[in-house]
């Protein structure tokens, strides 16, 4: 079966989405929504760097694209200074029996954590009203952090803890908005940055702590969070221009989970503008999980694009978690689910021998 797809966006994570469901075989892209006239009215071939033309043509009418009844909208549009927004395009597209999946809101790879009501609640209502499915999920927060654990406990004869860890350098992640006015790099280490507002890290990565216990079958007395900042000593010049010494250069958070007093599950995070600084934190990139129990395990998985990029392999690892799976989402019955709801994703049909 083909399902017909609408992806909305062509940020970073937009741009490999829409060469993903391009090169699905279960997938037909059949329209594309952007925000920026000057995108509108060009092939997506042409804003993605994709080999041939699509035929399909960028529109910033949201109607008009949603129209095509398409069986799922792939949507990647920016949410971080958004949320409330963003949610409602999401729902826009369940009303009008259309389902989704999506990366801009992570913060729902679970959505039955109790910090984001907020956002779920109407987003449940929608999916009831069109009967529709919704699935908001990437690598981090997403599958590094609620399938990888979960596979690898099940090896366990017995575990105490679970730490799901991102160690990641974003000198070249190129989003100059996020990493400057929402993680506050290039500020004072005591910057009043979005991140680090109250609450907004459970807001944020609470649903990994959550999922995670969810699918152990385990209650949590509570989550909370802690972060530290470090400075960098010297100028750091990348693509996002100018890092002054003294400000901002790497940060350093965790969310955790108590269960009968103690920490038991956390989600870590380290990232560096240079990979010099805070040597004494944890070193490597990409995403490592480690169980303690019987036996102790430590799992990594690191990835990079094909010119060697990390942070860009990221990127692509969180667009192609929600495209694969959008024949499993289009098939669950209507509801918001979460990576436990859905069968094993796999690359199926995705084989492609190097040039």
């Amino acid at each position: 079966m083909t399902y017909r797809i609408v992806t909305w966006g062509t940020g970073n994570v937009g741009t490999y989405a829409a060469r993903a469901v391009l090169n699905h075989p279960e997938l037909e892209l059949v329209g594309h929504i952007v925000s920026s006239d000057d995108k509108a009215g060009k092939d997506v071939a042409d804003l993605i760097g994709y080999e041939s033309a699509t035929g399909v043509i960028a529109t910033t009418d949201i109607d008009a694209a949603l129209a095509l009844a398409p069986d799922c909208v792939v949507y990647t549009a920016h949410a971080e200074t958004r949320m409330m927004e963003a949610a409602e395009d999401q729902a826009r597209c369940l009303r009008a029996g259309i389902n989704v999946v999506a990366s801009s809101l992570v913060m729902l790879q679970y959505p039955d954590n109790p910090g984001i009501a907020f956002l779920a609640d109407p987003l449940k209502a929608a999916c009831a009203e069109g009967n529709t499915t919704c699935f908001n999920n990437g690598i981090d927060p997403g599958f590094a952090n609620d399938t990888m654990p979960l596979m690898f406990t099940g090896l366990s004869e017995h575990w105490s803890s679970v730490r799901m860890q991102e160690i990641v350098n974003y000198a070249t992640y190129e989003q100059e908005h996020t990493i400057r006015e929402v993680m506050g790099f290039g500020y004072p280490v005591d910057h009043e940055c979005l991140l680090f507002q109250e609450g907004m890290l459970s807001i944020g990565w609470g649903g990994s702590v959550w999922s995670v216990a969810a699918g152990m079958g385990l209650t949590l007395d509570k989550v909370y969070e802690v972060h530290e900042r470090l400075p960098l000593e010297s100028d750091v010049t990348n693509a996002m221009g100018v890092f002054k010494a003294g400000t901002t250069g790497a940060m350093r958070f965790e969310v955790r989970g108590v269960v009968d007093g103690r920490d038991a599950i956390v989600l870590e995070h380290v990232t560096r503008l240079t990979d010099d600084i805070a040597p004494h934190w944890p070193q490597g990139k990409g995403y490592r999980v480690i169980i303690e129990g019987e036996p102790r395990m430590e799992i990594a998985m690191d990835m990079e694009d094909s010119k060697g990029d990390h942070a860009v392999g990221g990127v692509i690892l969180t667009a192609t978690t929600i495209v694969n799976a959008i024949p499993s989402v289009v098939e669950q019955g209507p509801g918001m689910v979460s990576a436990l709801d859905l069968p094993k994703i796999t690359g199926k049909g995705l084989y492609k021998p190097p040039a």
